[in-house]
């Protein structure tokens, strides 16, 4: 899987199936391992990132990558 398909996906809590945002980004280890996912929030307010708007979701919080969605264990 590539980049930019994973960048064509919505990011959804499984918690509250709440829109979170969109990948405009990912973090990789010196081992090339994808960290995490940088997104860009849908609503302003809550920032775990280090850019206002921007969180980070780890991969270990990714729970299923779907066809359309990528489901998540992050609450927002």
């Amino acid at each position: 899987m590539r980049l930019s398909d994973l960048q064509m996906k919505n990011i959804v809590s499984i918690d509250n199936g709440k829109n979170i945002g969109s990948i405009i980004d990912v973090r990789i280890n010196d081992q090339g391992i994808i960290e995490s996912l940088v997104i860009e929030q849908t609503r302003h307010g809550f920032s775990f990132g280090s850019r206002e708007g921007e969180m980070n979701i780890y991969w270990k919080d990714i729970a299923k990558i779907g066809e359309d969605v990528i489901l998540v264990k992050t609450r927002i």
